[in-house]
């Protein structure tokens, strides 16, 4: 089992700045690739970016060269460093962590609860 808390989230004007945290904690050996994804109202949930163990790094095209994802193993916690907010990227985050008991094994999906990110212009 992991679990995931995710903070950071609030309210700001278009231009500003923001920076998400999520901390994983239980099983983590196993977690693989962890990411932040965002549902806006009657949206589905869309992939923001992600990030593998070794620091590979993929973005959506809407968020390139405005967000940065990072991540620091010991302390088992990822960071979404978001840039020139546009009204667009209202919608609850979630943290997301890709965990498998092996390397053969299948990887499951654990989800934070989310955190409000509201943009106003």
């Amino acid at each position: 089992q992991v679990q995931l808390v995710e903070s950071g989230g609030d309210s700001v004007q278009a231009g500003g700045s923001l920076r998400l945290s999520c901390t994983a904690t239980g099983n983590i050996f196993g977690i693989r690739a962890m990411g932040w994804y965002r549902q806006a109202p009657g949206n589905q949930r869309e992939l923001v970016a992600t990030i593998t163990t070794g620091g590979t790094t993929n973005y959506a095209d809407s968020v390139k060269d405005r967000f940065t994802i990072s991540r620091d193993n010991t302390k088992n916690t990822v960071y979404l460093q978001m840039n020139s907010l546009k009204p667009d990227d209202t919608a609850v985050y979630y943290c997301n962590a890709q965990y498998a008991l092996s390397p053969w094994s299948p990887a499951v999906d654990y989800w934070g609860q989310g955190t409000q990110v509201t943009v106003s212009s």
